[in-house]
């Protein structure tokens, strides 16, 4: 925390994230949607394949951004080719569509790809989201269903990263019939929480690797999530902001600087998270503390279909423990079931191991056709 940030500017920022912003606070905090808006354009101005941005509006009138990339070549084909299944990729905590810039572009040369920030994140629409976790996931759920019916999606190869991968594995309980092929990166909220902090959760398989401890800006946000949103403490600290977030999270710089040589990824992070909390408070009511979920997905991953192919990635460096991809194995039994590892890639998969992402990804997308 930077010193200038003080207790009281905390207790100030829970107040106004809950009850009504006070006239200054905007000038307080150096963003905006405009300035969010700028830095994810730099970051899209890498995608060579025709790239639509748009919102979709909901029947609610709630608006999700969303991108649809498709490859050139296959625009005016000699003979139409038979349509793929599109892949679609949700986020994790605290991310945005410009994070998947290193899969996009390969991903999308053999079928369309959507990616869409997750209501209450990034550019889409920040509405009130209720303090029971179940009701909490709810509308998250079920904003993703409404995305998918306003974009007229039959069926879906579904990713999710992280909370991306716990909500795709709620969706996917509750509307089956729309996934082709659930793909978990890194799933957060699966294991239940142990009864004491000694009890570690026990990997099994020779190729599981042991669990590195948790980064220090897991646990300087583990400090405070009890009392406040989870990212609270970039909004109290104004001016500060985007240097605490170059100070706890410069692997986001490092992960992109062969594509930016300044901060326009830890800008863009800044930016998707300095904004009105909402989805951000959604997921607090879903978790417990930052690691746990309250309603943990071990519990409820059997009542997936057993025709659903179900392929779990992990980050072999990863702070999530992969042993909860074999005791989903266990579940699921006769089910597909394939966990991976990817080598000497942490929690981001997708950005520490592009290449063997996205050649992973796209053989499990020519799986389903």
């Amino acid at each position: 925390m930077d010193p200038a940030t003080t207790p009281a500017q905390l207790q100030n920022d829970c107040e106004t994230e809950t009850g009504s912003v006070w006239s200054w606070w905007p000038s307080w905090r150096p963003t905006s949607m405009s300035l969010l808006k700028t830095a994810e354009s730099k970051i899209l101005s890498c995608v060579q394949n025709d790239l639509w941005a748009r919102f979709v509006t909901l029947p609610n009138q709630h608006r999700i951004w969303t991108l649809t990339v498709s490859n050139k070549v296959l625009q005016k084909p000699v003979e139409p080719p038979a349509a793929k299944t599109p892949l679609v990729m949700v986020h994790g905590f605290g991310g945005g569509v410009g994070l998947w810039i290193r899969n996009l572009e390969p991903l999308s040369r053999s079928r369309p790809v959507y990616a869409f920030d997750l209501l209450g994140f990034g550019r889409s629409s920040r509405p009130p989201f209720p303090s029971d976790a179940a009701k909490a996931e709810e509308q998250f759920v079920e904003s993703i269903e409404q995305w998918r019916q306003s974009v007229g999606l039959e069926d879906m190869i579904l990713l999710g990263h992280s909370l991306g991968g716990y909500l795709a594995t709620s969706y996917a309980i509750q509307y089956p019939s729309r996934v082709s092929h659930l793909i978990l990166v890194d799933p957060w909220g699966y294991p239940e929480r142990p009864k004491t902090q000694t009890q570690q959760p026990q990997s099994q398989g020779a190729e599981v690797q042991k669990r590195p401890p948790l980064p220090r800006w897991v646990k300087a946000i583990a400090a405070v999530v009890s009392l406040f949103n989870p990212l609270a403490v970039i909004r109290a600290a104004g001016p500060w902001g985007p240097g605490l977030v170059n100070r706890f999270r410069p692997d986001f710089k490092r992960k992109f600087e062969d594509l930016f040589d300044d901060d326009t990824m830890t800008q863009y992070i800044y930016h998707c998270n300095a904004q009105t909390p909402s989805g951000e408070v959604g997921f607090r009511a879903m978790s417990e503390s930052l690691g746990w979920a309250k309603r943990p997905m071990l519990q409820r991953v059997h009542l997936l279909p057993p025709s659903m192919p179900l392929t779990m990635l992990y980050g072999a460096r990863s702070w999530v423990d992969s042993s909860s991809g074999d005791t989903v194995v266990q579940i699921r039994e006769k089910a597909y079931t394939k966990v991976q590892l990817i080598n000497d890639a942490s929690h981001h998969v997708y950005a520490d191991e592009p290449e063997t992402f996205n050649r992973v990804v796209e053989n499990i997308c020519n799986s389903v056709n």
